[in-house]
């Protein structure tokens, strides 16, 4: 299940990064700037760069492991809901329907997700109580 979790996440970030491709590829330099990504085509042009809204880039520490399966997978669960809820965000932050589309079949992923992540903790747990049993 987390294979297919994982895997699944990698092609949410090929979506992402192919509808911003999309959307800023013909942009011009001042339709950037109007858009707030002024900041963004001077450092990248129209070059893909993953950051945040604020321009802070994507880095490895924002993945959170502690070998210790319950609390990583709480970790997993929270980040699902956020991405839930930013996806949301970025909803109600357009009127294109071909963006809108794209970002709430995203968003109905992270749910399904959230709910994969429920299932595999509820079996962690399980195990965990079996073992502590014996």
């Amino acid at each position: 299940m987390l294979t297919d979790i994982g895997t699944e996440e990698l092609a949410h970030w090929e979506i992402i990064g192919t509808l911003i491709y999309k959307i800023i590829d013909r942009a011009t330099p001042e339709q950037l700037n109007e858009a707030g990504l002024g900041a963004h085509y001077v450092q990248h042009g129209h070059d893909l760069y993953p950051h945040d809204a604020a321009g802070v880039p994507w880095v490895a520490s924002y993945i959170q492991a502690i070998e210790d399966p319950i609390a990583n997978l709480h970790e997993d669960l929270a980040a699902e809901q956020k991405a839930r809820v930013t996806y949301e965000h970025l909803i109600n932050s357009t009127k294109d329907k071909g963006v809108i589309e794209t970002l709430s079949f995203l968003r109905e992923r992270e749910i399904v997700h959230f709910q994969r992540f429920g299932e595999t903790l509820r079996m962690v747990q399980e195990h965990m109580d079996m073992i502590k049993h014996r």
